[in-house]
């Protein structure tokens, strides 16, 4: 089972979202976070706690090994259901193996984000223990942006993964619907989605033939809308 969580920061949205059953969780981002008009972060971040008790993730935003691990251990003090999303590597390509490792062994539940390859995965997997919890991010949103298929870095991620009880594959940057049916299939744990796009995942199941009467009907409305003439 894909578990859905839902991709905002957005406190009103989040509250909304928060109450529907198909959200199994929360993730979030600084960039998230800024659009969502927040002055101080993590007084923001402690706000959201206030409504959400499932699983979410609130990301470090520090590139040195120390700020991060500094940071890491602030955030996770601030609620069981936190997650500390820690990018793989820092801004200089630098592979965070030893951050990774340290607050693994501390017994930190981390999202490990910004992932793209499953040769990335299975550095992460060589880095930490077979006990403490952890999700591993990889954006295949961003990287089908750019022409790359990243169904068979997701597949081989899953693979690597499967000797890890304690490990999480999700499949991140969604950028349709079908995304939610292609993670199932390949069997991510997790898939991360805005709350728009959510809204079209609960309408599933409509035939071909509804859907062209509902295509018709809206260019018919629109074309009256406009009082076009021929």
């Amino acid at each position: 089972m894909t578990k859905i969580f839902c991709d905002i920061a957005d406190i009103k949205i989040i509250k909304k979202f928060n109450k529907k059953k198909i959200v199994k969780g929360f993730t979030t981002n600084p960039s998230l976070i800024r659009k969502a008009g927040a002055q101080n972060y993590s007084e923001y971040c402690k706000n959201i706690l206030r409504t959400v008790k499932k699983p979410i993730s609130f990301e470090v935003f520090a590139d040195s090994e120390k700020e991060i691990i500094d940071q890491a251990l602030l955030i996770n003090k601030w609620g069981k259901n936190v997650y500390v999303k820690i990018p793989v590597t820092n801004s200089k390509g630098k592979f965070l193996g030893k951050v990774i490792k340290k607050l693994n062994n501390d017994n930190i539940k981390l999202n490990i984000t910004a992932v793209y390859t499953a040769r990335q995965t299975n550095k992460i997997l060589k880095a930490i223990n077979k006990k403490t919890k952890l999700i591993i991010s990889i954006f295949a949103g961003r990287a089908g942006d750019t022409g790359k298929d990243p169904v068979p870095e997701i597949k081989k991620s899953i693979l690597l993964a499967k000797k890890f009880k304690n490990v999480q594959i999700l499949w991140a940057s969604v950028r349709e619907p079908y995304n939610y049916i292609q993670a199932k299939q390949l069997g991510c744990d997790i898939i991360t989605v805005p709350p728009t796009t959510i809204q079209k995942i609960e309408k599933f199941g409509k035939s071909f033939n509804q859907l062209t009467i509902e295509t018709v009907k809206a260019f018919l409305i629109d074309s009256k809308k406009s009082r076009f003439k021929i």
